[in-house]
């Protein structure tokens, strides 16, 4: 078995732990001393668990094949992480544990596996767990460093044919239920597997066209006010920027046209390019902002036209605006964050949902 020694890859952040473990390990837990001390044990969550074939590369940029199924997750209690010494960012979160399995089926054996790297836990709001690393601060000790719930390290070279499994720590907010859990790699398309509740509702997430007050600024850096009104999220087509001269891993992915019109509450003109602030989240927590196409004085992308109207936008005015937002095939939209800035300035987040780009 091995202990997590690098720093995780995924699409939440991944944090390296510093852990404390004696010789003797991590203490040994049963039902009846958790009882007793008044720890729960994790609850499994109910997901889906298809296996699915994926792809690992490695530092050689080869794709290798492999078969991927979920096997459990279940939300722990911050109790399990009693000996881990958190950063100040996770303390308070909820941690869940996630095992997988994973196979080698290509025909080759497979070394230097480190699958974990690629997985994600997300939030119903899209938003991605952060993936916990862990290492031992004590060389003599002799346990793997993770809580009784999630033992698993898995292995990094594989036989052909060879099948192994590993547990991770993801760290959420509490309060908020996971919607999915994701697996992507360079080699392929996003993996996502469903979970149960998934369609709740988020705290703090708008529903998708709900009218809410937004902070932003002048070109004068005032600080000014604006209605904030999401229109659409539409399904677009590679076809529709083919006269663009897109990066191969761009033509992998699916643009998504975001409308959204702003009206101008504030005292102070604003510049027509309010959509600079809008972040598209899929389902797997992987973001994406405005794509940037170089077409000075060209017609645009006729399908998400920029700004209408093309001027600057005087108070009580309105102005519809479109940017074209790129995300991994399989990865759909989960939300979309208005972040903002000036004084007062606060996110605002509404749930995101796709239509057939008719």
């Amino acid at each position: 078995m091995r202990v997590r020694t690098r720093m995780a890859g995924a699409a939440g952040a991944g944090v390296l732990m510093l852990l404390a473990v004696g010789c003797g390990g991590a203490p040994s837990r049963t039902p009846q001393a958790e009882a007793s001390a008044g720890v729960l044990p994790a609850a499994p969550q109910q997901m889906e668990s298809a296996s699915r074939a994926g792809t690992w590369t490695g530092s050689d940029h080869k794709a290798r094949p492999l078969r991927l199924k979920p096997t459990r997750l279940a939300l722990g209690h911050p109790a399990d992480l009693a000996h881990i010494r958190l950063d100040d960012n996770l303390k308070g979160l909820a941690p869940y544990y996630l095992t997988v399995s994973y196979t080698n089926t290509g025909k080759e054996p497979v070394s230097g596996l480190y699958p974990e790297r690629n997985f994600s836990v997300n939030g119903v709001d899209g938003q991605a767990g952060e993936q916990v690393s862990l290492f031992r601060t004590n060389p003599l000790a002799t346990s793997n460093g993770l809580p009784p719930e999630c033992q698993e390290s898995g292995k990094d070279t594989l036989a052909a044919g060879e099948t192994t499994s590993f547990c991770q720590i993801f760290m959420l907010p509490k309060g908020l239920k996971p919607g999915n859990v994701s697996y992507k790699d360079d080699g392929g398309d996003t993996l996502i597997w469903q979970i149960g509740g998934a369609r709740q509702g988020a705290p703090g997430v708008l529903p998708p066209h709900q009218p809410t007050d937004a902070v932003t600024t002048d070109s004068d850096r005032h600080t000014a006010t604006v209605l904030a009104t999401p229109k659409s999220v539409r399904t677009g087509s590679l076809a529709d920027l083919s006269r663009f001269d897109l990066k191969a891993d761009q033509k992998k992915l699916v643009p998504y046209y975001v409308t959204v019109e702003y009206r101008n509450t504030g005292a102070y003109e604003l510049y027509p390019g309010l959509n600079e602030n809008l972040t598209l989240t899929g389902v797997s927590g992987q973001q994406a902002r405005k794509m940037i196409l170089l077409d000075i004085g060209g017609p645009g992308v006729p399908q998400c036209p920029e700004a209408v109207p093309h001027k600057m936008v005087k108070p009580g005015a309105t102005v519809t605006e479109c940017t074209i937002h790129m995300l991994p095939k399989g990865d759909p939209p989960a939300s979309l964050t208005f972040q903002g800035d000036g004084d007062g300035a606060r996110p605002v987040t509404w749930r995101a949902v796709a239509d057939d780009g008719k």
